[in-house]
């Protein structure tokens, strides 16, 4: 067990931070070096030009005790968390907004600094309302406001009903004619337009078999949005013709699409495609739910530079188990980390965090644990085109970070623990600092 974390100062409110006797995740490897974050520019600086050629001392040295210090972690499937689904308008739309500021401020504390909020299947008014909420955040850059959104993620209404999952098939839409079709859909303001500024819809899970879904993926790639190949009944070659037309993701691999088969690897086998068409990313969702281990360990083996841990995480995340009303007058039972639609064994996303699905990987796959860890940074910011800002720990980068420490369990099994996380260069949450505020409340009858 690591020693515990010293600090030379206070909690840090700002100016430059030395993180020392620390292993950072640099690629595949773990290696004992300094890091260097400002919380007045927000990002990782260069600390030998900083030290030698600008003379600057760090404002605060902590010393780490030997834990690991990781990149924030980029979660691209998160439905809501906390007892706040994104799919749910309100009335009072700042009401809304205040539930989804409570999300973010809640979130960070798992390790999440940076993640996709995404809508189900719904009808067009709910995309044409939330949307403009959940773009991503800018040029804010406040780490008191926690996890940040990176922009929506979309995953429907133009999926195959027959791959629903638990999305209503009343809500789904056939596959758009055009642009004008998506645009009547998600609201033109919401998909952007070529040159930036960047749309608020970051990424879009669609079938590409049905309609001319196929037609439209090159307009909404050219605004700078993923098309993620999902709830798809898509054989190999419907798979392929995606990929090729700009498809760079597919959603829960294995979920909500066509099995492998011998004579036809469906939608799984773009994954062992030739080199001359590039692969596509893919997430799994690592709950022990979703998928058998075994499967996640050859989805991983397939192809581990596109392999992207998502938690595809529903608002029960946090909250007792029971029966819980979700949309289009739905009822979701949680038992755990596994939520089932009531009534019937369908799986409805699920109850666990990002933190235990690194845990799962790496104790399933073999995989290290900074191989690991990179299948929830380096690899979703590589997806979304973010891997200078999001998801490294090399200079100029953004300085959102997970200190996390590492043991074993009772069978050897790896456990990992997120015991502080830093947004912009400020430490937002200090898993010691927490327990010391509960015990205080303990001591002081507040509990």
């Amino acid at each position: 067990m690591p020693a515990a974390i010293h600090t030379t100062r206070p909690r840090p409110a700002g100016g430059i931070t030395k993180l020392t006797n620390c292993r950072l995740v640099r690629d595949s490897q773990l290696v004992y070096e300094d890091l260097w974050v400002s919380a007045d520019t927000g990002v990782i600086l260069r600390s030998q030009e900083a030290f030698y050629t600008h003379y600057v001392v760090p404002d605060h040295v902590i010393d780490l005790g030997g834990r690991i210090v990781a990149p924030g972690f980029l979660d691209v499937q998160l439905n809501g968390a906390l007892g706040f689904d994104f799919s749910v308008l309100k009335d009072d739309m700042s009401d809304y907004v205040a539930e989804f500021r409570r999300v973010n401020k809640g979130l960070v504390k798992t390790g999440v600094t940076s993640y996709l909020p995404t809508l189900t299947s719904q009808r067009a008014v709910v995309y044409q309302k939330a949307v403009p909420y959940l773009g991503p955040s800018g040029k804010a850059r406040r780490a008191s406001d926690g996890s940040e959104s990176l922009g929506a993620h979309c995953e429907g209404p133009f999926l195959s009903p027959t791959k629903n999952g638990i999305h209503n098939t009343e809500v789904l839409l056939d596959a758009p004619n055009g642009l004008a079709d998506l645009e009547a859909c998600y609201g033109a303001n919401n998909l952007g337009s070529k040159p930036f500024p960047l749309p608020p819809i970051k990424m879009i899970t669609a079938a590409p078999e049905r309609g001319a879904m196929l037609s439209a993926i090159p307009a909404l790639t050219s605004r700078g949005i993923v098309f993620s190949i999902g709830h798809s009944e898509s054989t190999y070659e419907d798979a392929h013709a995606a990929v090729k037309a700009g498809a760079t993701m597919i959603t829960h691999l294995f979920n909500a699409m066509k099995p492998l088969h011998h004579r036809n690897p469906g939608v799984f086998g773009v994954l062992g495609q030739a080199e001359s068409l590039p692969r596509p990313f893919f997430g799994v969702i690592a709950d022990g739910e979703h998928l058998h281990p075994t499967t996640v360990k050859i989805a991983y083996n397939a192809y581990p530079e596109g392999c992207i841990l998502v938690t595809d995480a529903m608002r029960l995340v946090g909250l007792l188990d029971g029966v819980y009303d979700w949309t289009n007058a739905d009822r979701i039972v949680k038992k755990g980390s596994l939520l089932t639609l009531e009534g019937s064994n369908k799986i409805a996303g699920s109850a666990v965090t990002l933190i235990e699905c690194v845990e799962n990987f790496v104790n399933w796959t073999g995989a290290s644990v900074p191989d690991a860890i990179k299948a929830v940074t380096a690899t979703p910011a590589r997806m979304l085109g973010m891997e200078k800002v999001k998801g490294c720990l090399d200079s100029d980068a953004d300085a959102d970070l997970c200190v996390l420490s590492e043991s074993k369990g009772p069978n050897g099994e790896i456990k990992l623990v997120v015991d502080q996380v830093w947004k912009f260069g400020a430490k937002v949450y200090d898993i010691a600092e927490e327990k010391g505020h509960v015990t205080a409340a303990v001591e002081n009858g507040h509990i």
